[in-house]
């Protein structure tokens, strides 16, 4: 295997030393094919993007459950670059792991819907939540996170039993079974199910902005390579434009990649896309992060103290017209 991973290597070095030659390769975006994060890549990867402006023949994705994983293999793959869960980013960066955060990613939790079985009418608003059981994905989660501030906020601390599903699929299933009254599902699996089931609320009636994901790299991978990192952003920017402004031609793209239905895959990017700003071309969202960084202190996710975001991100490889700090 290490054998293996060397000539691999080599070849990708081969590639890149290569006078006007794309290099073969595989990029790391998390939840790649079941999430949304990953479609502006499948956009950049269809148009060519990747190969125009970073010199790169990107095949295929690496992808995973998220957290950790997605992390490891970002810093491990021939580019060791990846869109991650911001809260993993920021557990690797206090465990000492030498990474530069250098765009931003999803921006919003417009993806995560909370609903109920179809024929319960019970639950309408916050406070309908007394006395039932809420579904959420695992603990130290975004949903973990957005649940205990609603909680917190609505004055329902020990008023309803909280429960841990999962993944969406077992969240669904806990839903059909009585095991919870309510649970979260995100898109596009929403997209497919929304005829089954009723609609609560959307997370972004908890908070509007949430920086969900950013753009990592190996800290000296990356001194010694900006200008592929930069030919990525690029890249990757213009696929969320695209998705912006021709939304019927990105969602059959969306479709292939993620193995599903044209009118799915348009009916999830209209509903993200209707709720404000979901994809970053690459800017970051301070104060998005900031709330990100207090909700993963509340479930005890990180230890409690400042977090100096200067030392972590560097805004030097975005374009100069999505920086925020000169």
């Amino acid at each position: 295997m290490i054998k293996a991973r060397s000539l691999r290597a080599a070849a990708f070095a081969v590639g890149l030393l290569g006078a006007g030659s794309a290099a073969a390769i595989d990029l790391t975006v998390t939840h790649f094919g079941t999430g949304l994060y990953g479609v502006p890549f499948a956009v950049a990867k269809e148009k060519g993007w990747f190969k125009s402006e970073a010199k790169l023949d990107v095949t295929g994705f690496i992808t995973s459950a998220g957290g950790g994983t997605t992390i490891r293999n970002a810093l491990a793959s021939d580019i060791p670059y990846g869109e991650v869960a911001l809260p993993a980013a920021i557990a690797a960066i206090q465990q000492g792991v030498e990474l530069t955060i250098v765009h931003g990613g999803v921006l919003s939790v417009a993806d995560q819907v909370w609903i109920t079985r179809k024929d319960d009418e019970s639950i309408k608003k916050f406070s309908d939540l007394k006395g039932k059981k809420l579904g959420y994905s695992s603990p130290k989660s975004v949903t973990d996170i957005l649940t205990s501030m609603m909680i917190n906020a609505n004055g329902l601390t020990g008023e309803l039993e909280r429960k841990s599903v999962g993944g969406v699929g077992a969240g669904l299933t806990a839903l059909r079974e009585g095991g919870v009254d309510m649970t979260y599902v995100t898109e596009p699996v929403w997209s497919k199910e929304k005829d089954n089931y009723r609609v609560g609320w959307w997370s972004t009636e908890i908070a509007p902005r949430v920086t969900q994901t950013v753009g990592i790299v190996r800290t000296e991978y990356l001194k010694k390579n900006p200008e592929v990192i930069k030919g990525i952003i690029a890249a990757r920017r213009k696929g969320v434009e695209f998705i912006k402004s021709n939304p019927a031609e990105a969602a059959p793209i969306m479709a292939r990649e993620y193995k599903i239905s044209p009118e799915q895959a348009r009916s999830a990017i209209d509903s993200v896309s209707s709720k404000g700003v979901y994809w970053s071309r690459g800017e970051f969202d301070y104060e998005g992060m900031e709330f990100m960084l207090k909700g993963l202190h509340l479930v005890k996710a990180i230890p409690e103290g400042p977090f100096d975001w200067n030392k972590v991100i560097d805004e030097s490889f975005l374009p100069a017209d999505l920086r925020s700090r000169k």
